[in-house]
């Protein structure tokens, strides 16, 4: 794998991702770049940068009770918990303030919400925050089990984001494949890398890369 290259937002220069050419196999497509948004979602300074910058795409009328974290961003989700409470978005939570949720995974990979947290999600106005999203499948998954548990998606918030919607929902992002020009992504028995005999330089999800070589 090459060295990475640096991105900065086009709307907000504070924020950046790092994104690393080669052959990555994820769970649900093959893509031709590794977005690398490490630091972003563990260091205060970029978290928080993040969270702002998303905050700006709610409006005031927006009414946002939870939460719910993927692909391990609760940092970034609790600092924008805290921009959307200061700018005056609405919460009808009893408390006046914003869930932070994190889904849990059964030995199936179901996203799934325990009892204790049911109430979290179960008739909460709720945005979907994930580090990134490319064919949309584990996204609408996600949306579908919010439903289930009785949660209504609100907003969903994406910092990379092949797609600007799913079944007619923005997703709110703030870097897309305009800011990767050369950005390709294949479904697993299409990929034009494959077939030209490139190797695989690692699997990775939202959390990470495990590199195969």
């Amino acid at each position: 794998m090459q060295g990475y290259t640096k991105i900065n937002c086009k709307t907000d220069p504070e924020v950046f991702m790092k994104v690393i050419p080669g052959h990555f196999v994820t769970p649900n497509s093959h893509i031709n770049y590794y977005i690398d948004m490490t630091t972003m979602k563990s260091r205060l300074n970029e978290a928080r940068n993040a969270a702002a910058a998303l905050a700006k795409e709610y409006v005031a009328s927006t009414i946002v009770d939870s939460i719910v974290c993927m692909d391990g961003c609760e940092v970034i989700g609790a600092f924008l918990a805290e921009e959307l409470t200061k700018a005056g978005i609405i919460s009808v939570n009893q408390h006046q303030t914003i869930y932070v949720v994190t889904p849990e995974y059964d030995l199936t990979g179901q996203m799934i919400f325990r009892e204790n947290m049911q109430m979290m999600i179960k008739g909460k106005h709720i945005v979907l925050l994930l580090a990134s999203t490319t064919t949309g499948t584990t996204l609408g998954r996600a949306v579908e089990c919010i439903q289930y548990y009785g949660g209504h998606v609100n907003g969903i918030s994406a910092i990379f984001s092949a797609a600007n919607s799913i079944a007619g929902q923005k997703i709110n992002h703030l870097f897309s494949p305009a800011d990767i020009p050369d950005y390709r992504n294949y479904a697993p028995d299409k990929c034009d890398l494959c077939k030209m005999g490139v190797p695989v330089d690692a699997i990775c999800n939202g959390f990470g890369l495990s590199p195969i070589r």
